[in-house]
């Protein structure tokens, strides 16, 4: 019997006495029984204690109660998980939109820290650090060479390459992050001037955006990506919002794509931008029937315009409910694919020793009343998490058609419009997913390294660019596009339109690193098959 057999029945056993003891504690209606002494909490420790002190073998308990956590919530849902205290921090960092640290984005270029990015408005930008930079040491911490990486616990790491490994992130930020207010000495080898600089840096705290993109596509139709719905989302997307209203947008595109979901009174702050007085956005039930009902306000500076909310089979939670509030109350159109379909509520609860659980509490409904939360089983966890490969195998990606609904889960919109609950929300309009080819794999597996060795070998020249000229003008006789493609060394010869999708993504690419994610945007729209769709429904309704 293997080591990791031996463990087997223990983390069974205690996954089971601790299904009994919370599974029980639940049911109480007063929160406090949770933390009260009782049998099953002392039966709980006691087992513990046995394992440490009398099991034959040396045994990590702390290890093995993590695994029977996690073993016990895969027992109730999918979304019910178990967050370690070594992951909590860079959980919530992500929810709460901020983090406290200098203020860098940062890759790993051969066995160096190369700074991508300075964040705007933060510590770093305040000294002068610069994107390009080298960092080589923080304080007495070395952080390059082998040093830095036997202290991350990686042995080797290939030639030229630009790598992410999981280990040196973790060690790195060690050295970077920190409590607010503490200084930290960081050294960087400046690459244009040939010189090692030390910058006195006072950690602080830098957003985190998720609103990564914000631009005019017309004159009148605007454009906001929302990447997820974290605490300081709202206040992000109410300034966009008003500054693209005050260039003249009477058309929002509202994108959705990819956006796995996070707080729902944010997403209920969002509709509201769109919603008149009155209108229901939401609400929720628990297990003990008891309903919470969200309400629009009079506050909405958008309740006039038209909004096009894109969609795709990874929007989730927080955006269906988004999508779900005012597809029901027939406000604006709905495009892209079937989203994923996930119609529970989680709270995160504290359990004291730096982890966390994230556990359902209740489900929600969109205004006509539907459930959109897909099918589930305790047997099929895995299928339910990637139900990719099933919608494509079902024809459901390329074709409307394909799409299975419940007629008995059948709803109608104020206006008699006929949706659909159980299982996602289903656009308004339909938009296949477009094909990904052999050459574009291609190309992102050596984008990044590509894209920064050039940039930082010509950053003087690349640093110039306007956004919008850049757009426009970039490598245009494709001198910079054929040194990537030479390299790639293909067997086969691309066809045009294979060799103008590359030169696109390739393009926008090179746009992320000098402009953030709104520049990678501006340069895919033009070939963005939901974004055409929508410009071909704003033209259609300019003309009615």
């Amino acid at each position: 019997m293997t080591k990791r057999n031996i463990y087997i029945p223990f983390l069974i056993g205690l996954a089971i006495a601790l299904g009994v003891f919370i599974g029980s504690n639940l049911n109480f209606n007063n929160k406090s029984a949770l933390f009260s002494v009782n049998s099953k909490e002392a039966k709980i420790k006691k087992l513990i204690n046995y394992i440490n002190y009398d099991y034959v073998d040396e045994v990590d308990t702390d290890e093995l109660l993590d695994g029977a956590i996690t073993e016990m919530l895969g027992k109730l849902d999918p979304h019910s998980v178990y967050i370690p205290k070594e992951d909590l921090q860079q959980v919530t960092e992500n929810m709460q939109g901020k983090f406290v640290g200098i203020g860098v984005s940062f890759l790993m270029y051969k066995d160096s820290i190369a700074v991508s990015t300075v964040i705007k408005d933060g510590p770093s930008e305040r000294a002068g650090i610069k994107a390009g930079d080298r960092i080589i040491y923080a304080d007495t911490d070395t952080l390059f060479g082998e040093s830095m990486l036997k202290k991350a616990g990686v042995l080797e790491i290939e030639e030229g390459s630009i790598i992410g490994d999981r280990k040196i992130s973790a060690a790195i930020l060690k050295s970077l992050k920190g409590e607010p207010d503490t200084k930290v000495n960081v050294s960087v080898y400046r690459r244009s001037s040939d010189e090692v600089i030390e910058f006195p840096i006072t950690r602080g705290e830098v957003a985190l955006k998720s609103v990564t993109a914000h631009y005019m596509i017309t004159p009148s139709l605007g454009y906001i990506k929302v990447e997820r719905f974290a605490r300081t989302t709202y206040n992000e997307f109410k300034t966009y919002l008003d500054e693209l209203i005050e260039n003249g947008m009477t058309s929002l595109v509202l994108d959705l794509r990819g956006n796995p979901g996070g707080f729902m009174d944010i997403a209920n702050s969002i509709v509201d931008e769109f919603l008149e007085d009155g209108k229901l956005i939401v609400f929720t039930k628990n297990k003990r029937g008891k309903v919470d009902k969200s309400y629009a306000s009079e506050v909405g500076d958008f309740e006039d315009g038209n909004v096009y909310v894109l969609i795709d089979q990874n929007s989730a939670s927080a955006s269906e409910i988004v999508a779900g509030a005012l597809q029901d109350n027939d406000k604006g159109t709905i495009v892209g694919r079937r989203s994923f379909g996930k119609g529970l509520v989680q709270q995160e609860m504290d359990l004291g020793d730096g982890s966390a659980v994230r556990l359902t509490i209740s489900r929600y409904y969109t205004p006509t009343g539907r459930s959109i939360q897909k099918p589930y089983s305790n047997e099929s966890a895995q299928a339910y998490g990637n139900d990719y490969a099933e919608r494509i195998h079902n024809g459901e990606l390329i074709s409307r058609d394909s799409i299975k609904v419940n007629d008995s889960l059948k709803y109608t919109t104020p206006k008699g419009k006929i949706v659909y609950g159980g299982g996602g929300i289903i656009p308004d309009v339909f938009v296949p997913i477009d094909t990904l080819n052999t050459y574009r794999n291609i190309l992102y597996r050596g984008l990044n390294d590509f894209t920064f060795e050039y940039i930082d070998s010509h950053r003087e020249e690349m640093e110039a660019w306007e956004l919008e000229d850049f757009v426009k003008n970039f490598d245009t006789d494709n001198q910079v596009f054929n040194k990537y493609t030479n390299q790639l060394d293909l067997d086969v010869v691309m066809s045009p339109k294979e060799r103008e999708d590359l030169k696109r993504y390739f393009n926008a690419f090179i746009a992320r690193n000098l402009f953030d994610d709104t520049g990678y945007f501006m340069v895919t729209q033009t070939h963005d098959n939901v974004i055409l769709k929508v410009l071909e429904l704003e033209n259609e309704k300019n003309k009615e």
